[in-house]
């Protein structure tokens, strides 16, 4: 699985920059260009978005130390994340109701790309970008998200990169912690007249907190290496016309020692931190390369223009325990009563050949395409008009290539006794061509801003079955599906400056989501709302918006992370559903001598998520919907509340993070323990200690009193969140 990044990197970046030796003699020079796509821009600008908008900037970020994105985006009210291994590997996110599982159902992009493996063909995030190097990310959730697409039911999230520095920079981050921890986060650049470039890795390995029972034991952490490199050339400063190429490489090589199975109640009350004997050899493998390559023009008058080619390339085999003596894992530790041979054969007790079935969901992807986009600065009298028209031609495609090895377990020890053909559990290709275009208004007009928009996605995505008896695919698909979507996304918003402080907002947009490949269910389509007021100034921050999604069609997918039924990648349709409620964040600096006092308060009031049809779905998460029936994973409350104490010589940051208790099947009345996650409340800390300018220490703790506490249900049993885990670090910058 391991290979040489560092020269895969730097052979591409010669090949891709061969062709620039021309360009490079009338290129224009603009040292201070900004190398790196924001949706939103500087966090100042927040105030006059005529939406529900969120960057957590580069401070934000340095505040905490963050690697996990989950515990970053706990402080951006209306989003909901779910836990799964402890560290943000492979995050759950969801907007809005949108749905968690593998972040599908929201739009995710670095620095303006789509990023997900295959964005249209299968939206599942096994791969997301390694949150150590980023220097901030944006959130939005209103009409902005229409220009961003094609995933608007909840909205987007912007992974923004390490930009290239000012000047000649090197910094560093290293640090060591709890379970044999080790992570270094290095970068070094230059900006020159002509020519910048930066190089970056990220290096971080744990042994993990859990524990394998039996005599074999095993790791279950992981080991992530990731490399950037980017080199922009910029035309001299002479002329009249900025022009800029810039290239942007990557390389990212993971393997986790992470299962799906979990623990009975009883177990988990006993021993939260084990996992059976039967998930030892469990473990993700894959490797994430991109290629990236924007031109940029700006004649300094009314208009600028950008395109960028770009293309992903995603391998992973994720190795883990499908079935336990001919019944699901899923089902064994939902009724370890009715299963007790099978629970005893994955705990360790000695089983027939075959027992255990572990599955090798092998896939490869790609993504690639070209998109532009166009800005016009245009006025009119004392109306100023910014006019963005934008091009997508995307493509994207999804190879599965899974077999599935028998086990006999040996007194605590996985014997193979059936290894599986490749292709023989599935073999399948599913495609997706895209054409999508935007244009995006923005109109100020004395206190006023309007910003109308609309989108179209043409939609194209065909599913390949071949036989599992034909590894070769010699004899071509034994099914072809094909499904076409034609959709006009319209959006618009409007802000009201009350005074210099005050401000009034509201929107409205369509929300929509893609079917799968091959699916029979409908397009997934809402009407979102959203309404709210706005104070900043440069001490206070307050926002409070009342968001509404009024869906006509919610569909469900069954993925092996839901434990839904069905084969994988089948749809359900969930027909109607609201989902609305109340966002309030807001951050507030108080200055004491030589003191700063940061508050920060972020809340999310789900008042309805909840089913307003009744019907009988072959989907896991929903089953028997009655009208009422509430959302699976949608907790009522979510709240962070975190203050802070900095001088020029140290700082101090606690955060503390509630979570409701949430349904796991939809449902409505009482809670049903067996399908409940109860509330939490996790304390993260940080303390910083500045020897110079440019050489400070942190000891960072996360989940400081050691709560204890279900993250998930889904797939197959009770798993626990990261137990109380520190850090010591050391960071410089030359």
């Amino acid at each position: 699985m391991k290979s040489q990044p560092i020269a895969r990197v730097a052979t591409a970046a010669a090949l891709l920059l061969l062709p620039l030796a021309g360009f490079a003699q009338d290129a224009a020079n603009n040292s201070k260009a900004i190398d790196t796509v924001t949706i939103i821009g500087k966090r100042t600008d927040i105030a006059d978005i005529p939406g529900s908008a969120h960057l957590v900037d580069s401070e934000e970020l340095a505040e905490f130390a963050q690697s996990d994105v989950l515990r970053v985006l706990r402080s951006v009210p209306g989003v909901y994340v779910q836990e799964e291994e402890g560290f943000g590997l492979r995050p759950n996110i969801g907007i809005r109701g949108s749905g968690l599982d593998r972040s599908a159902r929201i739009a995710l992009l670095e620095d303006g790309i789509l990023i997900a493996p295959a964005p249209y063909a299968a939206s599942s995030a096994y791969y997301f970008p390694t949150q150590r190097r980023m220097s901030a990310v944006e959130v939005l959730k209103g009409p902005a998200s229409v220009a961003v697409g094609p995933r608007t039911t909840g909205g987007a999230i912007n992974m923004i990169s390490t930009p290239i520095p000012d000047a000649l920079e090197a910094a560093a981050d290293l640090r060591v912690g709890d379970d044999s921890a080790l992570d270094a986060h290095i970068n070094v650049g230059d900006r020159g007249e002509r020519f910048s470039w930066l190089l970056e890795t990220v290096q971080a390995q744990s042994d993990g907190f859990k524990k394998i029972e039996g005599p074999v034991g095993g790791d279950t952490g992981f080991d992530v290496e990731d490399y950037v490199a980017k080199f922009q050339l910029d035309s001299d400063s002479t002329s009249s016309v900025y022009q800029s190429l810039r290239v942007k490489l990557g390389y990212t090589d993971q393997l986790s020692y992470e299962t799906y199975v979990g623990l009975t109640d009883a177990d988990f009350a006993a021993t939260p931190y084990n996992r059976y004997a039967g998930s030892a050899n469990d473990n993700f493998q894959s490797e994430h390369e991109q290629y990236q390559a924007t031109y940029v023009i700006d004649a300094n008058k009314n208009w600028r223009g950008e395109i960028t080619a770009y293309r992903n390339d995603f391998s992973r085999n994720w190795y883990k325990v499908q079935s336990v003596g001919g019944e699901s894992a899923s089902d064994v530790l939902a009724d370890p009563g009715a299963f007790a041979t099978e629970l005893a054969y994955l705990k360790g007790t000695t089983s027939p050949d075959d027992a255990i079935q572990i599955r090798a969901n092998n896939r490869v992807y790609y993504s690639k395409g070209i998109q532009a986009k166009v800005e016009w600065d245009l006025g009119f009298g004392e109306t100023d008009v910014s006019l963005n028209v934008g091009l997508r031609v995307h493509e994207d495609q999804e190879d599965r290539f899974q077999h599935q090895d028998g086990y006999r377990m040996q007194d605590g020890t996985l014997v193979l006794t059936t290894a599986g053909a490749g292709g023989s559990q599935s073999n399948r290709v599913s495609d997706a061509e895209v054409t999508s275009y935007f244009v995006d208004t923005e109109i100020r007009s004395g206190d006023w801003i309007f910003t109308p928009g609309v989108r179209f996605e043409d939609i194209d995505i065909t599913r390949f079955d071949y036989s599992t008896a034909d590894p070769t695919r010699s004899a071509g698909p034994a099914r072809v599906r094909n499904n076409t979507v034609q959709v006009f996304i319209p959006g618009a918003g409007v802000l009201y400056h009350l005074n210099e402080e005050w401000r009034l907002l509201a929107g409205v947009h369509k929300g929509f989501n893609p079917p799968g490949p091959g699916s029979s269910a409908s397009e997934e389509s809402s009407v979102n709302f959203e309404a709210g007021v706005r104070y900043h100034n440069d001490e206070l921050r307050f926002e409070s918006i009342y968001f509404m999604n009024d869906y006509d069609n919610l569909v469900g997918t069954v993925t092996d992370s839901t434990g839904g039924g069905g084969q994988i990648g089948d749809q359900f349709d969930g027909g109607e559903v609201v989902v609305s409620g109340l966002e309030m964040s807001t951050d507030y600096s108080i200055a004491i001598g030589s003191f700063d006092i940061p508050l920060g308060l972020q809340y999310t009031w789900t008042n309805e998520a909840e089913f307003e049809n009744a019907f009988d779905s072959g989907f896991g998460p929903w089953g028997q919907v009655e009208v009422g029936d509430a959302l699976p994973y949608i907790p009522e409350h979510q709240l962070r509340a975190s203050a802070g104490l900095t001088s020029e010589r140290f700082r101090i940051n606690l955060a503390a993070n509630y979570v409701g208790k949430m349904r796991t099947k939809a449902g409505q009345g009482g809670f049903d323990p067996q399908e409940t996650i109860q509330s939490r409340l996790v304390w993260d800390a940080i303390a910083t200690w500045n020897f110079t300018e440019n050489l400070s220490t942190y000891l960072k703790v996360d989940n400081l009193f050691d709560e204890t506490y279900i993250a998930a249900r889904r797939p197959a049993g009770v798993r626990p969140g990261l137990p109380r885990t520190a850090y010591i670090g050391l960071t410089f910058q030359l």
